[in-house]
C-alpha cells in the first residue's frame, strides 16, 4: 500500500472524475472484469470448432477370393477430400479418389476412369435442420461476448458507486477534522486568555478548571475525528490503484463540496428512467438469459421432430466399389415414440420462459422504484442543506452573543462552551448533509445506469 506522504500533495485536489478514471484503467476488479472477453472469445471458438473444415485421406485395400477359390482379387481406393459442416446441419465433401488394383471406376472418372470426383451430401430434413446441439451451443457462445459485457458494466457501476460514496464520506470526515481543529484552537487560546484573567483576579480558578476540561473534551473529539478521517481515507485506497496496490489519498487534497445544482426537471426524470429500464446491467442480464432459453427452447422443438436424413456420397466399403456401386444414395427416417427427454426439455425451457418474464418485469419496476428513491433523496437532501445553513447560521449567533455576554461579565465559560460544541455540532451536521447532497446525486446516475453505459470502452484485455 502507497503511504499518504508517496501520493502527490500539491495544490491539486483529489476530484471524483481522477478517482473514476484511477478505476477505469487500474482497478483490479475492472481489469478482472475485462477478461471476460477473452472468455467469450474462446467461447465462440470452440463451438466453431464443430464446423471446421477437415482435409481426410483414406487408404481401403481388401482382397477378394474368386468363387473358384482358385484366384484372387485387389482392388481398394486412396481418397482425398474436404469434409466441411454448416451450422445449418447440411455436410458435404469434395475430393478426388485414386483406384487401387483392379478396380474399375463407375461414374464421374477421368485419367483413364483411374481416378473419380468425390462429392457427397448429408441433409437433414426435419430434426437438426437449422437447429442442433452444436448449433445451438454456437449461438449460445455468440451472446458470451454480450454477456462479458454486461457484467463489465455491472461491475464499473458498483465500483463507481462505491467509489464516490466512499470518496464523498472522506471528504466529509477531513473537513470535520479541521473544524475540530479550529475549535481546539480556539479552547486553548480562551485557556490562555482565563488563565491571565484568573492571576488578574478577574476569573475563578474553577473557570481556568473549566476551560482546561474543555481543552480536552475537544483533544478527545479531534483525536476521534482524525481516526474516522484516516479510516475514511484507506477505504477510498480500494479504489485508487497505483502500481498494483492500493494508494492512500493525502488529507491535503481533500476538495470542497460543489454548488448546489438544480434537480432534474420531470421530463429529464421520466427519459432517464426510461433509458435506464434497457441500460441498467441487471435488465440487460435478464434479456441475455431469456435469449439463451429461446435457444434451448427452440432445440427441444426440433428435437421433438422425427429423423428424416437424405445422404448422397461416394461409396466407402471397396467390395461395393469393386462392383462398380461408386456412388450410394438414400434417406434414413426415425421416429421415436414417447419423446420423454425432448419433452422434458420442452417442459423446463417453457417454464424457464415464463419466468424469465416475470423476473424481466420485477426489474424494471426495481429500475423504477431506484430512480423514484434517487430523486426523493435529492429533494431532500437539499431541504436538509437549507435548514442546516439556517441552523448554523443561528448557532453561529447565539455563539456570538454569548462570548459578548461573557466578555461583559454576564456569563460564565461553561455556556460559552456550550454554546461552541451547539455550533460545531451544527456545522457537521451540515457537512454531512452535503456529503449525503452529492452521494444523492451518485445514487441518482447509478440508479439511471449511466456509468455502465461507457463500459464496452474500459477494462479491454491484451
Amino acid at each position: 500500500m502507497i503511504a499518504p506522504s508517496d501520493i502527490p500533495t500539491a495544490a491539486k485536489t483529489l476530484s471524483l472524475r481522477e478517482v473514476f478514471s484511477r478505476i477505469d484503467h487500474s482497478h483490479p476488479l475492472l481489469q478482472g472484469a475485462g477478461t471476460e472477453r477473452l472468455i467469450a472469445k474462446g467461447k465462440l471458438l470452440r463451438a466453431l470448432g464443430a464446423f471446421e473444415p477437415t482435409l481426410v485421406n483414406d487408404i481401403e485395400v481388401e482382397r477378394f477370393l474368386s468363387k473358384s477359390r482358385e484366384s484372387t482379387r485387389t482392388a481398394g481406393f486412396n481418397d482425398t477430400f474436404l469434409d466441411v459442416r454448416h451450422p445449418s446441419g447440411v455436410r458435404a465433401i469434395a475430393g478426388i479418389r485414386q483406384s487401387i488394383g483392379e478396380a474399375t471406376i463407375p461414374d464421374l472418372g477421368f485419367n483413364d476412369d483411374r481416378q473419380q470426383v468425390l462429392l457427397g451430401a448429408f441433409i437433414p430434413l426435419l430434426r437438426g435442420f437449422l437447429m442442433s446441439p452444436e448449433n445451438a451451443e454456437l449461438k449460445r457462445s455468440q451472446l458470451a461476448k454480450p454477456r462479458a459485457e454486461v457484467q463489465i458494466a455491472q461491475t464499473r457501476q458498483d465500483l463507481f458507486f462505491g467509489a464516490a460514496t466512499q470518496y464523498w464520506d472522506w471528504v466529509a470526515a477531513w473537513k470535520i477534522v479541521r473544524v475540530q481543529q479550529r475549535m481546539l484552537a480556539v479552547a486553548k487560546d480562551r485557556l490562555e486568555e482565563i488563565r491571565q484573567r484568573a492571576k488578574a483576579g478577574a476569573s475563578a480558578p474553577l473557570d481556568v478548571t473549566e476551560a482546561e476540561q474543555e481543552v480536552q473534551r475537544r483533544t478527545e473529539s479531534l483525536i476521534a475525528a482524525q481516526r474516522k478521517g484516516e479510516q475514511e481515507s484507506f477505504k477510498l485506497s480500494l479504489f485508487l490503484w497505483e502500481a498494483d496496490q492500493p494508494a492512500v489519498p493525502a488529507a491535503k487534497r481533500v476538495p470542497g463540496f460543489p454548488m448546489i445544482r438544480p434537480s432534474p426537471s420531470q421530463t429529464t426524470a421520466t427519459t432517464d428512467k426510461q433509458n435506464a429500464k434497457t441500460h441498467r446491467p441487471e435488465v440487460r442480464a435478464v434479456m441475455l438469459e431469456a435469449k439463451l432459453n429461446d435457444i434451448n427452447l427452440k432445440l427441444a422443438k426440433n428435437n421433438l421432430l422425427p429423423k428424416l436424413d437424405l445422404e448422397a456420397a461416394p461409396a466407402r466399403s471397396p467390395e461395393k466399389f469393386v462392383l462398380g456401386l461408386g456412388y450410394r444414395f438414400g434417406a434414413t427416417l426415425q421416429v421415436p415414440f414417447l419423446q420423454r427427454r425432448a419433452r422434458g426439455e420442452l417442459m423446463q425451457a417453457n417454464a424457464k420462459a415464463e419466468r424469465f418474464v416475470l423476473m424481466l418485469k420485477y426489474r424494471e419496476e426495481q429500475v423504477a422504484i431506484d430512480m423514484d428513491n434517487a430523486l426523493s433523496a435529492l429533494a431532500r437532501a437539499k431541504e436538509r442543506i437549507q435548514a442546516a445553513t439556517r441552523s448554523l447560521r443561528l448557532a453561529r449567533a447565539l455563539l456570538k452573543g454569548e462570548q459578548k455576554r461573557f466578555d461583559l461579565g454576564a456569563t460564565n465559560i461553561l455556556f460559552v462552551n456550550l454554546r461552541e460544541r451547539n455550533a460545531v455540532e451544527t456545522e457537521t451536521r451540515l457537512i454531512q448533509t452535503r456529503a449525503d447532497y452529492e452521494k444523492a446525486w451518485a445514487f441518482y446516475r447509478w440508479a439511471s445506469g449511466t456509468w455502465a453505459v461507457g463500459a464496452s470502452n474500459v477494462a479491454q484485455s491484451p
